[in-house]
């Protein structure tokens, strides 16, 4: 491409003016209406005008814009699903129908990020996805990776030094007040650390938890607070709480599984967000995959914390539930308080998820375009997932 020397700056035919003329013709509008230009471009878009000038970056990198394009996420979920193939994962990304129409599609963006294969996937909070990997050859070591599926960018979290090994689960939180995304760690329910992401050295520091209990995979970030499914440790029921871990005092609390769970969750015990309370919905079966068997859901609402109160409600399924379902489904979640998502064990094509309406009493299937290269994997399907332009 042609180019040619102008004031000490070399410009291209495709350039009309000088960074510096840039950077002046840009402040000649208000700062609320070049991010409102900024909020109506994709993600790519968006990665690119960072790029253009030392103004655009400071805008586009800004608190004001990072909280405004979540805000606007927020309103536009989408379901995103995580995938293993050829050693790598491979997240893909499709719109979230809101009351689906019978025998609609929806598209999968293909590949909006790649990551090493993962070996254990612990889920995602606010855009940004907590993971599992193998790092090295010969003695290969679990490291926890933190990824951003929108941007594309990964951050390997620094290996944390435990007497324990085995166990190890990872929680991803947003604290809303310090606007800040942390990691809890805990290893057997006996070592509790902590991480700061956006620290300038990141470092795992410990907390003390004063509450016995063996910690499980199951956890959501719900209003600054984790909460995740533990049982108690000397039980030999195996009788099932819920850890609550406060993300800006990290301080611990517990509440009490009553009305009716005498026992262990059963697996298929699903954490959800129920209009900002913590919820938990669970087929009739004790089995964590639900199949054509299945007549009812339970769903208890967590009404108050301190006083350890729930309120239930129950699902029954219609008929129409056996004509759709042919093979082990699992609870993906629920779409605000009226739909709940299933999705297959594994996917065949064409790939789908079928939505429950516990209102209309209802049953829709979704096919899912563009997975035709994960025929037969297992895949893992996450609702409500929100787009982040937030740097790691």
């Amino acid at each position: 491409m042609k180019r040619q020397k102008k004031a000490g700056l070399t410009v291209s035919q495709r350039v009309t003016r000088s960074t510096t003329t840039l950077d002046r013709n840009s402040l000649t509008l208000p700062v609320e209406v070049v991010t409102e230009i900024f909020l109506r471009l994709p993600l790519k878009s968006i990665a690119t005008c960072r790029c253009v000038c030392k103004l655009w970056s400071s805008v586009l990198r800004s608190q004001g814009f990072t909280d405004s394009f979540l805000t606007k996420s927020c309103a536009r979920p989408r379901l995103l699903f995580a995938c293993h193939n050829h050693n790598e994962t491979h997240f893909l990304l499709s719109s979230q129908l809101n009351h689906p129409k019978h025998n609609s599609y929806v598209v999968a963006t293909n590949h909006i990020a790649r990551s090493p294969r993962y070996y254990k996937l612990f889920g995602c909070t606010n855009g940004f996805f907590c993971y599992g990997a193998k790092q090295g050859r010969n003695k290969a070591v679990i490291v926890t990776v933190i990824c951003n599926p929108s941007t594309g960018q990964s951050l390997t979290l620094p290996r944390l030094n435990s007497k324990e090994r085995y166990r190890v689960e990872n929680y991803l939180g947003y604290d809303p007040v310090a606007k800040v995304f942390k990691v809890l760690s805990v290893f057997d329910g006996k070592e509790h650390h902590v991480l700061t992401l956006g620290t300038k050295k990141l470092s795992w520091r410990v907390v003390e938890c004063c509450i016995p209990h063996c910690s499980s995979s199951k956890w959501i970030s719900i209003s600054g607070v984790l909460y995740y499914i533990a049982a108690e440790p000397r039980s030999s029921s195996g009788e099932s709480m819920v850890v609550c871990f406060d993300l800006g005092t990290e301080k611990f609390s517990s509440v009490k599984l009553l009305g009716g769970f005498s026992k262990a969750l059963p697996l298929s015990a699903t954490m959800i967000n129920y209009n900002g309370r913590l919820a938990l919905l669970m087929s009739s079966e004790d089995t964590c995959y639900v199949f054509r068997t299945c007549k009812r859901f339970k769903l208890w609402v967590l009404r108050d914390a301190a006083k350890h109160e729930w309120s239930k409600r129950v699902y029954v399924l219609p008929p129409s539930w056996n004509d759709l379902v042919t093979g082990p489904m699992y609870i993906a979640g629920m779409v605000g308080t009226k739909e709940i998502v299933f999705s297959p064990h594994c996917q065949i094509v064409p790939s789908y998820v079928i939505y429950f309406n516990v209102k209309s009493k209802t049953i829709r299937k979704v096919g899912i375009q563009g997975m035709e290269a994960f025929q037969g994997e297992m895949i893992n399907t996450y609702l409500n997932y929100v787009e982040n332009v937030e740097l790691l």
